[in-house]
């Protein structure tokens, strides 16, 4: 199961998992050849065999373990200064409960910034006094502290019940977590109310906007698109709508032009490929095109390259390219990476 795949299925309810990090046997192989991208990747590994952060060069060589317990710590983000990674973990929580947490980058320093119902997806404003995040099937932003939650979008919940996809003994499948807490395996998908999908939250660069993806005005997971609003919650507005296809996992490059994101078929094994469009869903360039999965894209600090998640040598690794798609030079095996803005 691909963490990028389930992410898109984010959702009232559905937990973002642009990251449940369900993929197994992930390795980390240095780049041998080719050029020496600057800055760092964060990035997502179960090579010690749980889920954890890490960083690497962006070339794919020295590869540092920053987490290191028996939970599953996922959704890294940096900082606007690239001192600090946030994330979410399910430590000390029921499995596929998370909360949002803080380190330094070096891993130090850890610190737990919510406390309650399932939350994921962090995201980092430019000016770092903010994060945005989802959870309960809708996004919140709160201080780079955690105080001051405050709820934008969405169909709002009281309850911590919701409906999320999760891997159990080998299988996927939608489970339904009640307000008691107890699951429950979800059997009857009609029974589902999928209107609300609002998850995987990115800011523009100027602060000013939020791009998400959502599955309002659809059929739920047949129709999850790219949206982006004002920081406050207003002004939302549609910039994809492909028919029959998934849309999601926006990335802003650093100008705040250009919007990278995911488009491909409904169903788990359907290929995925990247898009990039102009940040009003004019101007949309298709990035990569085979029978694979391409997924989770985030821009270089200098716009010039994009990192991404792709199962086209069998396994899920991390991959670079340039930013007309040209040049692709896989890193190593992974999920999840997030450049840090700061440039050696």
């Amino acid at each position: 199961m691909n963490m990028g795949r389930v992410r898109l299925f984010a959702g009232v309810g559905v937990v973002l998992v642009l990251v449940a990090v369900i993929a197994v046997g992930l390795r980390m192989y240095p780049l041998s050849t080719g050029d020496a991208a600057s800055g760092r990747i964060a990035f997502v590994s179960d090579r010690d065999g749980d889920d954890e952060i890490y960083v690497m060069n962006a070339d794919g060589s020295g590869v540092v373990q920053l987490t290191d317990n028996g939970s599953v710590d996922r959704s890294p983000a940096w900082s606007p200064d690239g001192s600090r990674i946030v994330f979410a973990s399910d430590r000390g929580n029921d499995e596929d409960i998370y909360d949002i947490y803080v380190m330094n980058a070096d891993g130090s320093g850890v610190d737990k910034l919510t406390d309650g119902c399932s939350n994921h997806d962090p995201a980092w404003s430019l000016e770092g006094d903010r994060i945005a995040f989802a959870s309960r099937g809708g996004i919140y932003v709160m201080n780079e502290d955690g105080s001051g939650v405050v709820y934008l979008t969405g169909n709002y919940q009281e309850s911590c019940a919701e409906v999320f996809l999760a891997v159990r003994d080998g299988e996927a499948g939608y489970y339904r977590r009640n307000a008691d807490g107890s699951l429950e395996l979800v059997t009857d998908h009609d029974s589902v109310d999928w209107g609300f999908m609002d998850g995987g939250p990115a800011w523009s660069p100027d602060g000013g906007r939020i791009a998400f993806s959502s599955g309002r005005g659809g059929d739920g997971l047949d129709e999850l698109r790219v949206y982006v609003m004002n920081a406050d919650g207003s002004g939302v507005e549609r910039l994809t709508g492909n028919d029959n296809y998934l849309e999601g996992l926006p990335s802003w490059s650093l100008d705040g032009d250009r919007i990278a994101f995911v488009s491909g078929g409904v169903g788990f094994f359907d290929d995925q490929e990247i898009y990039v469009m102009n940040a009003d869903g004019s101007g949309l360039v298709q990035l990569t095109e085979n029978d694979y999965r391409d997924e989770e894209p985030a821009w270089s600090p200098d716009g010039g390259r994009i990192a991404f998640v792709s199962n086209r040598d069998g396994d899920d690794g991390i991959y670079i390219m340039n930013a007309d798609g040209s040049g692709v030079v896989r890193l190593g095996d992974g999920l999840s990476p997030a450049w840090s803005p700061a440039v050696d």
